[in-house]
């Protein structure tokens, strides 16, 4: 007996379930697929420094696809695994159907979200927020949080920042969902799609 858990186990970072559920909801495939969360630093300073200042500064979010359904999408823009002008920070916008929600899930990092779109309210350990468009909202860290669109006929589109690759480069990792996304649409947004020019 060495004292040391040789696997993890419920309370460990790794629910009973979560494989099997990870293959359940595929269609996010940031809970399914391989994925870098930092990338390695590896050469001299200068070919470093040199690669740094190539990079371009601006990125399309049209570009990217929505991911997820069918009341909640969301694309990432900007991570570690898919620019390389950053390694510190993230952003990703979100689309919900009316009267959709998120997953509830928490995780170690804070996350900043500004509203660009819509009206809704969070539910952060347990507290209610109302939410609207020009809002900044903070979700702080290890909070159990559920974003939730309150409109009936409307969509809302949400902008994240997050410093979450700083986090999980310091070994920050827990990550958890707690209830994932529903898998039918919300009334009023059966035929929902996200906006084709965000």
């Amino acid at each position: 007996m060495t004292g040391i858990l040789e696997t993890p186990g419920q309370g460990h970072n790794v629910p009973p379930d979560s494989e099997a559920a990870e293959k359940e909801h595929q269609h996010w495939d940031r809970w399914a697929k391989k994925r870098t969360f930092v990338r390695a630093l590896e050469g001299t300073y200068s070919h470093l420094y040199k690669q740094l200042i190539d990079q371009p500064r601006v990125f399309s979010s049209k570009d990217v696809p929505w991911k997820g359904g069918p009341g909640h999408f969301g694309k990432s823009v900007i991570s570690p695994q898919s620019v390389n002008i950053t390694q510190s920070i993230e952003s990703h916008i979100e689309a919900y159907a009316p009267n959709a929600a998120g997953q509830k899930h928490g995780h170690l990092n804070s996350a900043v979200f500004y509203v660009l779109k819509g009206r809704g309210h969070d539910v952060h350990d347990g507290r209610h927020i109302p939410w609207k468009a020009g809002d900044v909202m903070l979700v702080e860290n290890a909070c159990v949080h559920q974003h939730f669109n309150d409109s009936p006929d409307e969509e809302a589109i949400l902008l994240v920042f997050k410093a979450k690759p700083l986090f999980l480069f310091m070994h920050l990792l827990f990550q958890k969902i707690v209830e994932w996304p529903p898998k039918v649409p919300p009334k009023g947004g059966e035929n929902y799609k996200p906006p084709s020019d965000i």
